[in-house]
Formats: C-alpha cells, structure tokens, sequence
C-alpha cells in the first residue's frame, strides 16, 4: 500500500483494469489524422528538396566544395609555413649575438680634428661617439623616436600587419607601389636591416661600403619577408629596450654620425643622454632621411620637421601642452662647431697629407692636433667675402683662395673657394697650379743679393731682345709698355718691371734662379727660359706662401704643415707628430733681411699700395699674369704670411683686375682682422748700405762699349767665372 501511494500518477494498468472489466479499445482516430498530415507534409519536403536541387543548389553544392577544397589547402599551407617560419626564426635565433656586440657597425674608423686650442672643428669617416643604451639616453631623446618611428613598439611582436597595412594603403592612394615609399617597417625592422641581416661587411666581396649598404637597404618583398623573419627572431632573442638600444647605436643620423651619441655630440656639443625635447625631436627628424634634415646642411628645415616631431611627442603624451610649446618657440641650434663648419678645406688638405691607413682608409678612431686657428680662419672667410661683395661683380663666377701661416709653415687659416661651407670640394689652395707672374720676382732679386747684390744696385730699363734658340727673337715688355731707364734693384721690384727683372735673373744665372726658388719650397718643374724671371712657371698658392714664409723667418726653407699630433682614440701617445717647420737655410739671413726692406717699398710706395695696414708694417709682392688670368697677391707682417690667388677655374681671363688689384685688397681685409688685438711689431728687415756695381747682362754691357761696361764685366768675371 505504501508502495502504490508514492507513485505518482497512478498508472495505466490501474485506470484500465479499476473497474474489473475490459474496457473496449478506443478508436485512433487523432493518430491517423497525425499520420495523414505526416503523409502529407512529406511530399511537401521533397518537393522543396527538388527545388534546391536546382540550379541554385548546383551553386551551393559547388561552393561549398571550393570552400573545403581551400580550407584543406590553405590550413594545411598555413601549417607548414608556419613551420617553416618557425623553423627559420629559430635558425636565426641561435646566430644572433649578445645586444653589446651590435652596437657598433662601422666597417672604418673616423678622424677627427682639433683645432690649435684643442676644440673639434672637422670630422672625416664615419663617427661613433660610443655605446648607449635606452636606459641611460635622455627620456626625450627614447620618447621622440618611438613617437616617431613606431608608436607601438612596445605592444608588437617584432612586424606590424596593422603598419604594413596601412603603409600600402598610402602608397597605393600616392600613386606609388605598394612597396615603394611608407614601409610601415617597426623599429625592430629598421634595427635588423641596419644589421642587414646579419650579413657582416667584407671588402673582398663588395665593390665599396656604399654598395654594400645599398644593397642591404633593398626593398623587395622576398627582403622585406627575410627582414621580418630576422626582426622576429631578435624579439625572441632580445629585449625590447635591447634592440632599442642596437637601434640608438646604429642609425645613421647625417653628417657622418653614427648612432644618436655621435650626431648629438656633432650638432649640439653634448651628450645623447642631456638633450632636451627641441634637441630630441631634431635628432629624431633626421631618422626620415638623415642627408636632407641634417641641420649642418639647412638648419631651418631641420628645425621645421622636429615642429613635427614635438606635436607627435605631445599628441602621444611624452610632452605636456606647456614642454611642447616651450620646444615650438626656442628649436634647437647648432653648437659653435657645427655651425661653423670651419676648415672644411683645410680638413681636406691634411687628410690628404696622412698616410691611407690614417686617413681615409682607417679602421681606427683618429685624434689629429692640427695648427688651426678658427680665429683667423673665420677672419679669412670674412674678409674674402667682405671683398666679393662690396667690389665684385654680381653674378661674377670668379674664383679666390686664401692661406695664412707663421713664418714657421704652421698653417693657420685655408680657404680653397668662395664657397666655405664645403667638404671635399676642388680646393684652390692647394690644388690648383697656376702661372706666378710678378709674384715669383722676390726669388729673382733673393738669389742676386746672395750673390752679393745691393737693394740699391742699379739695371737699365730698356728695350731688350733675346735669342731663343728653336724660338727667335723674344723681348720682354713692362706692364706699362714704357721704359725708365737706369733704376735700382728696389725700383725694379717695387714697380714690377719686367725688363730688369729679365736682366738680373740672366746676370744671376737662370740656374741658381731655380736653385733658390725649389729650395724655397715651389716644388714645381720651372721654366728653362728667361721667362722664369717673369713667373712663367706654374705653383700652388700653399707653396708660394710657404716660400715668402722662407723669407720672413731670415732666409731657411719652410714645408708648410697643419698637423701637430696624431694619436688613435684613447691613447695618449702620439704616433706622428709635426711633420712641417723651418728647414735648411736658402740664403744669408742679411741677404733676406735686404729683401723684405725691398718688399715692404712694394707695399709702401709701389704697385702693392693697396695693400698697405694702417697700424703696421707689411711687406709683399703683386702678380698677374699673361692676359691677366691669374692675379696674386703674397705678403707678410711680422706675424703672419698671407697668400691670395684669384681668378677662373677655366682660365678665363679676369676682367681689370691685377694683383695689385682685388687680390691686395683682400689681402689687407685679412691682415686687419687677423691682426686685430696683436701688438704691431717691426718687420725683420735691414737698409742696405749704398751701392757698389751696375747690373747689366753681358751682352747689354759690350753694347755701351763705355770703361764702366768693361770693369762690370770684369767684376761679374770675378763673381761668376766664365758663366754668367
């Protein structure tokens, strides 16, 4: 009983039999009107099928095939590329180094040169300031290139679908490939194409560095798929800081800087790890493309594109609202060195003096001491462009250098052109040989008073012809086409006639002529001719400076030189030291103290008066030359030595100018300024005593047939023996 109590409801075996009888089976009649409306559904249904079975299930049908059909292929490809990519990213995984040995890239060293006070004022090669990491670099300096570069460094795997998406969407939109222009490459791809991929420089397989750093900045898709494997393998492999820090090392940032020490060091004076924001955002322009916003080449746009960089900085949160305005209005500046540039020639001139394995090939970091004084550089430049300005020509394409040295050679100052601002430019000063003129004189009248001549000494000034064997007849003019008959040596020179001149170099002997003039350092073939005395030979404004420098120091040669000490990076021993100075002695220091008190009349009383200072002694001597292509001008003080050299790059023919002309006056615009403060001196020079003989060629003295002529030539016959 209990048992038929719990169940619930009663079953129906106790309804059926309750009543002790059979009941009577019911009819069915619900259940077949279930079935017939079941039978009748079902043709429904597959009439319905009929009709997918159509054409339009012909379409399903085969889509969904081609569906399954791609599914298969494409994850079954997807497998094994991503083994594949695995597999290679592990592969380059286990070649990477540690981070420390990647900072450093250069394949060459880097030369740098001070100035006299020990100041940089030029580099050559590639310069590495050394290694910092994005720990110790200034926060403005880490948050600039991530605003910049890749705002999502540090959220990435290394490649950003996202970025490369949107890179060639842009490019696609400019009319460009879809690889060409916006790369959408992370810095962790900058940084593995830098490294280029692991593939180290070898000069015995690549034409030059440039090539190879070409080629390692392709843009291809099989190189950019090879990039994003190896930039996957180095976040793997690194840190997100690590391959930052590889990144700060390794850009090139223009100006031969490489890394952000080395290009903040370059332009701003300073480490990387104290600039400020206007200074960060600079450096971090330059990434875009370092030659074009280098602020050494165009400081103002360089200064627009890091505006760009501080609203970068400001919209992504590095900067307040207040810092960024602060940037806006005070954008960074060149320091002193970098905004002068100065020496670019001279720099020039002294790598091309060092030893290859110092100078352009170098695997070392060079320190060079050179004789540089910015001072009288800047003075050099100002006054050639002073002079170019008030009394040129606009439009003129003519050409001026100017070197300024102590008596001793030491080169204080070098302007190879009008342009200053320049790196491996045709440099004037140095390269450039050109004919003399006048200016080659003063070693005409050096080897006559050595030969025991007087300043006061006399030579007619008079029609002259001589007999050039193979030539005919050759006869020398002055420049004023006139005569003056008898003159002293000093008028001569003073003048600058050209027929004394011609006598006293034949009187003296063409020979010793040479003699002196090589000695005194114009290490040139000279001319055979007795137009050696008129400056037909041709020299380099550097040596003929050098040579009056011989002069002012009392008569001993001179190598003009600008270094004063080489030593490698850390050292503190020098392996090269002065290769310059004061050489053998020329001739008698009386003989080239009467010299300069002829030169100085020159400046005083003669052509050379545009050159005159108006708190000191100078001395000097003009120089044009046939149809005036060359002007010149070389003179001194008691300090310095000046050389100026104008005219065309392709002989063309200077319009009224002379060297007593432009040249002189840029040669007293220099001397003011490089003067300026230093206590006037006398110059070294000595009044000769009065005048003992009468300078005539020998075949001049048989034409006067007068008992002077005949004891002259005796006399000469004393002096010279039978070859005059």
């Amino acid at each position: 009983m209990s048992d038929s109590k719990r169940r619930k409801p009663p079953l129906v075996a106790d309804r059926r039999y309750s009543s002790g009888t059979k009941p009577k089976p019911k009819k069915r009649a619900a259940p077949k009107k279930k079935t017939a409306a079941k039978t009748r559904r079902k043709p429904a249904r597959r009439t319905a099928r009929k009709t997918r079975g159509g054409i339009v299930g012909l379409f399903q049908r085969l889509f969904r095939w081609v569906f399954r059909l791609i599914w298969g292929f494409t994850w079954r490809v997807g497998l094994v590329a991503g083994l594949l990519i695995a597999l290679a990213v592990g592969y380059v995984f286990t070649t990477l180094p540690e981070p420390s040995a990647l900072l450093d890239g250069r394949a060459r060293g880097s030369v740098t040169v001070l100035d006299r006070d020990g100041r940089v004022f030029a580099w050559r090669g590639d310069q590495f300031g050394g290694a910092i990491t994005a720990d110790t670099v200034s926060p403005y300096l880490k948050n600039a290139v991530v605003a910049t570069e890749d705002k999502r460094f540090y959220r990435h795997f290394g490649v950003s679908p996202r970025g490369v998406a949107s890179a060639v969407s842009i490019n696609l939109r400019e009319g460009r490939g879809p690889l060409s222009g916006h790369g959408g490459s992370t810095i962790t791809q900058q940084t593995a194409k830098l490294l280029c991929l692991g593939v180290p420089y070898d000069p015995k397989e690549w034409e030059s560095e440039a090539a190879y750093e070409s080629d390692c900045r392709q843009g291809s898709l099989w190189r950019k798929a090879k990039e994003a494997i190896y930039a996957l393998a180095m976040e793997a492999k690194y840190t997100k800081d690590e391959v930052l820090t590889i990144y700060l090392n390794r850009a090139f940032l223009g100006a031969g800087a490489r890394g952000f020490e080395a290009a903040s060091q370059r332009y701003f004076g300073k480490s990387a790890a104290e600039v400020g924001p206007a200074e960060a955002a600079m450096l971090a322009g330059l990434l875009v493309a370092p030659t074009r916003y280098a602020p050494t080449n165009n400081l103002k746009r360089s200064q627009e594109r890091a505006r760009l960089i501080v609203g970068l900085m400001e919209n992504q949160g590095y900067l307040t609202t207040a810092q960024a305005n602060d940037a806006r209005k005070n954008p960074a500046r060149l320091s002193e060195a970098a905004a002068a540039r100065a020496g670019g020639y001279f720099a020039d001139w002294i790598m091309s003096e060092l030893p290859s394995f110092f100078g352009g090939n170098t695997t070392e970091d060079v320190i060079i001491r050179s004789t540089l004084d910015p001072r009288i550089q800047r003075s050099a430049e100002e006054a050639m462009q002073f002079v170019f300005q008030e009394k040129v020509r606009e439009g003129s394409k003519a050409q001026a250098a100017i070197v300024v040295m102590s008596a001793d050679g030491a080169v204080r100052a070098m302007v190879g052109g009008r342009e200053t601002r320049v790196n491996g430019a045709f440099n004037r000063a140095t390269q450039a040989k050109r004919q003399t003129g006048s200016s080659f004189k003063p070693f005409v009248y050096a080897t006559a008073l050595e030969l025991g001549y007087s300043p006061l000494d006399t030579v007619v000034d008079e029609p002259y012809c001589m007999s050039i064997p193979g030539s005919g007849q050759w006869c020398p003019k002055n420049y004023t086409n006139k005569h003056y008959g008898r003159v002293s040596l000093t008028r001569a020179l003073k003048d600058s006639l050209n027929v004394p001149a011609v006598k006293v170099s034949e009187i003296s002997g063409r020979d010793k002529v040479r003699l002196v003039a090589s000695e005194f350092g114009i290490d040139n073939e000279l001319a055979d001719g007795p137009a050696l005395a008129l400056g037909a030979s041709e020299s380099t404004l550097l040596e003929m400076t050098g040579a009056y420098a011989g002069i002012l120091n009392g008569g001993s040669s001179v190598t003009p030189y600008g270094m004063e000490k080489l030593t490698l990076l850390g050292d503190t021993e020098s392996l090269i030291d002065n290769t310059g100075g004061i050489g053998e002695r020329v001739i008698r220091t009386e003989a080239a103290q009467q010299l300069i008190w002829m030169m100085e009349k020159v400046v005083s009383e003669g052509s050379g008066k545009r050159a005159q200072l108006p708190d000191r002694q100078a001395a000097g001597k003009t120089g044009t030359t046939q149809a005036a292509r060359d002007a010149w001008f070389i003179g001194f003080t008691a300090d310095y030595v000046t050389g100026v050299w104008m005219g065309y790059d392709d002989n063309t023919p200077l319009s009224g100018v002379t060297g007593g002309g432009l040249p002189a006056e840029i040669w007293r615009e220099t001397m003011i300024r490089v003067n300026e403060g230093i206590e006037p001196k006398p110059l070294p020079m000595a009044q000769p005593a009065q005048p003992t003989r009468v300078a005539e060629p020998k075949r001049q003295k048989k034409r006067s047939g007068g008992g002077l002529g005949k004891a002259v030539d005796k006399l000469l016959k004393d002096i010279f023996g039978g070859n005059r």
